[in-house]
């Protein structure tokens, strides 16, 4: 593997932000969730395809905070525009655990 260089890191902009909505994504090839994140005023609400509905139902996961990368390119997933990629951890079954704050803090803060 190659060091990543601070600059390339710097470019990442990874904030937390909260779930307003989630749904199953029905047109998914793989099952996902269509997810709604509040990042705040300064960036808005942006929306998710994720693959965590081996650990999360939609009605739980609302108000949950959640770290995403925001400064992705869209991309189309199906019908669907993804413009964010909210951020978990592969466990050896491929299921996977969101990566979220441990205390609640101000939607839109990024990774320091």
């Amino acid at each position: 593997m190659n060091d990543l260089k601070w600059e390339e890191f710097e470019r990442v902009d990874l904030r937390v932000g909260t779930i307003i909505n989630a749904e199953i994504f029905e047109e998914a090839i793989k099952p996902a969730l269509k997810l709604e994140v509040d990042f705040g005023a300064s960036v808005g609400v942006k929306k998710s395809s994720a693959q965590i509905t081996d650990h999360y139902d939609p009605s739980d996961i609302i108000g949950k905070q959640v770290c995403a990368v925001i400064n992705f390119p869209k991309k189309q997933i199906g019908p669907f525009f993804s413009e964010c990629l909210v951020t978990g951890f592969t466990q050896d079954d491929d299921t996977v655990i969101l990566a979220v704050p441990d205390k609640k803090v101000k939607n839109g803060l990024k990774l320091a």
